[in-house]
C-alpha cells in the first residue's frame, strides 16, 4: 500500500519495505556470486550442449574481484551463495505478491488504465515487467541449470531450449536486472534522495 502525505512524501507498506530492501541485497549478492560463476565459463551458446569458445555466440568479459563473490575464484562457494540466495529471491517473491494482493497493491496501483495511482503507465509496466516478467524466468531458468531439479523436473531444460539457451536467457536476464538496478538508483538520486529513502525505510511521515 501507498498513500500520498501532504508534504508529498509517499507512505509504503511494510510488505513492501520488507521486500525491496531484502530484494537489494538479495540482487547484490547473486549478481556478485553470478559473475563467479561466469568466469569459469566465459561463453554463451544457444540449444543443448556446447563447450568449443568458437561455436559460441558471446564471449563474456572476465569480472574484476571487486565484482565477484567470493572476490577470489572459487565455483563452489560461488554457487552455495547463489542458489541460497536464489530460494531467498524465489520466496520473497512469492510472499510479497501475496501481500500486495491482500492490501490491495497490485489492484490499485499497477492496474493498466486505473486513474488515481501514483505510478504512470511507463512505470506500471516495467514494475509488471519486473514482478510478472524477468524475476519468474530467472527463477525458471537457475531451477532449469540446476542438476537437482533436472532430475526432478525434466521438461524444464526442453521449455527454455536446452541448458545452453537456458544459460544464456538466464545471463541475459540477470544483466537486465543489473541495468535495472543501476537506472533504479539514478533514478532516486535525480528525484530527491532523502524524501524517497525516507519513504521507503519508514513509510513516510510517522511510519505505517
Amino acid at each position: 500500500m501507498m498513500d500520498a502525505h501532504p508534504s508529498g512524501m509517499f507512505r509504503h507498506a511494510l510488505a513492501t519495505r520488507l521486500w525491496h530492501w531484502a530484494n537489494a541485497v538479495v540482487v547484490i549478492v547473486m549478481l556478485m556470486s553470478g559473475a563467479t560463476i561466469s568466469n569459469a565459463h566465459r561463453f554463451l551458446y544457444w540449444g543443448q550442449k556446447g563447450a568449443m569458445p568458437e561455436e559460441a555466440w558471446l564471449r563474456v568479459p572476465r569480472w574484476p574481484g571487486w565484482m565477484t563473490l567470493p572476490s577470489h575464484y572459487d565455483l563452489s562457494s560461488a554457487r552455495e551463495w547463489h542458489l541460497a540466495f536464489a530460494w531467498v529471491l524465489a520466496f520473497g517473491l512469492g510472499a510479497y505478491l501475496a501481500a500486495s494482493l491482500v492490501n490491495g497493491h497490485v489492484q490499485r496501483d499497477l492496474t493498466l488504465g486505473r486513474a488515481g495511482s501514483h505510478y504512470h503507465t511507463l512505470q506500471k509496466l516495467v514494475y509488471c515487467g519486473l514482478l510478472f516478467g524477468m524475476v519468474p524466468l530467472l527463477i525458471g531458468t537457475g531451477l532449469a541449470l540446476s542438476p537437482g531439479m533436472n532430475a526432478a523436473w525434466p521438461w524444464l531444460l526442453d521449455l527454455f531450449g536446452g541448458r545452453q539457451s537456458a544459460r544464456t536467457i538466464h545471463f541475459l536476464l540477470a544483466g537486465g536486472m543489473a541495468a535495472f538496478l543501476v537506472g533504479h538508483v539514478a533514478l532516486v538520486l535525480v528525484s530527491g534522495p532523502a524524501k524517497l529513502l525516507r519513504g521507503m525505510l519508514w513509510g513516510g511521515e510517522g511510519g505505517q
